[in-house]
């Protein structure tokens, strides 16, 4: 997601976060890291090619570049009516929903049967035709944001709101055969938002047991990999997420360990200390939740590099699967 607009001004100063799932993280993160420098040592023919660690820069405020930019065309910023969509230019019209909605397929038998999982897609692929709409400001607590925003895109037209769609499709299947009830946010299938705070909710109506929103940076070239934002501990006018935060924690942190070992990509060079983990303040979307909500960054649509990961269906696939097994470990308890 771009950095500028209601859910994503730049994050303020952070303090040191330990937790209870730290020790268990930085004993996952390490050895995923080494099949991720394999991985990069002899490349993937599902990721876009072979890529080499980028060094740590210093990013000032994530986000330099921010929403799509707005002459694009609405062929390019129409998703794919595919669930597995690959990349590639999509129709200039756009069907509905690529399956039917979560409510009404039967949850399958299997482990996560009686399990609610909310996902939250990015944006939305309509809403950079009604500005008006999402510039509206809501309450989030600690202040007045606006509803939403477009979200970013690669360098050559690849919006955010086709990416997390794709993936957050990917996802449905993989919980769903777990036997999980999944519920979206959006799915294509209304022409714009909803806003931040509708969006947490649906996962609050829900009694949601997980909430995941799904999204990719959009900050300078140069600043690659992944991160987890997690819930800060807020109490101010309808905001309280006093009782997620912890739980939240243990979600997130399970999610980066995962995505670590599927994706093969490495945590934030920009955010996060090396972590993949960062604590936010200024998200609606996690401010008026009430059920363990993180967000996660896949990775940054203005780099080349993680541009050509998050543009490969192979990719998104491994995405969805880190972000389910992450799921499946924090529900399994």
């Amino acid at each position: 997601m771009s950095y500028v607009g209601p859910d994503f001004d730049p994050p303020g100063p952070r303090r040191s976060r330990r937790g209870p799932m730290t020790v268990a993280v930085a004993a996952l993160v390490p050895g995923a890291l080494v099949g991720w420098l394999v991985w990069q040592a002899v490349g993937d023919s599902g990721g876009g090619g072979s890529t080499s660690a980028t060094s740590t820069t210093s990013a000032g405020a994530p986000g330099a570049s921010s929403a799509a930019p707005g002459s694009a065309s609405a062929a390019a910023r129409t998703p794919s009516a595919s669930g597995t969509d690959d990349g590639k230019p999509p129709s200039s019209t756009f069907s509905g929903p690529a399956t039917p909605a979560a409510s009404d397929l039967p949850a399958a038998a299997g482990p996560l049967k009686g399990k609610v999982v909310v996902i939250d897609p990015g944006h939305n692929p309509g809403n950079f035709q009604h500005s008006a709409d999402i510039n509206r400001k809501v309450n989030i607590g600690t202040n007045w944001k606006e509803c939403d925003t477009t979200g970013t895109s690669t360098n050559a037209g690849y919006t955010e709101a086709r990416f997390t769609l794709d993936v957050a499709r990917r996802l449905r299947t993989l919980l769903q055969q777990e036997g999980a009830t999944v519920k979206f946010t959006q799915d294509g299938d209304r022409s714009w938002g909803p806003c931040v705070d509708e969006r947490a909710r649906i996962g609050n109506d829900a009694h949601a047991d997980a909430v995941v929103s799904i999204h990719a940076d959009g900050s300078a070239a140069g600043n690659r990999g992944f991160h987890v934002i997690l819930p800060a501990s807020v109490h101010s006018g309808g905001a309280d997420t006093r009782a997620i935060v912890a739980p939240s924690r243990d979600l997130g942190e399970r999610i980066a360990g995962n995505f670590v070992r599927d994706t093969g990509s490495a945590p934030s060079n920009y955010i996060g200390g090396g972590t993949g983990l960062d604590v936010r303040s200024d998200l609606g979307g996690l401010n008026l939740s009430t059920v363990p909500k993180v967000f996660i960054e896949c990775g940054n649509m203005r780099d080349s590099k993680d541009a050509a990961l998050l543009t490969s269906g192979a990719w998104r696939q491994k995405a969805a699967r880190g972000i389910s097994e992450g799921i499946v470990s924090f529900l399994h308890g």
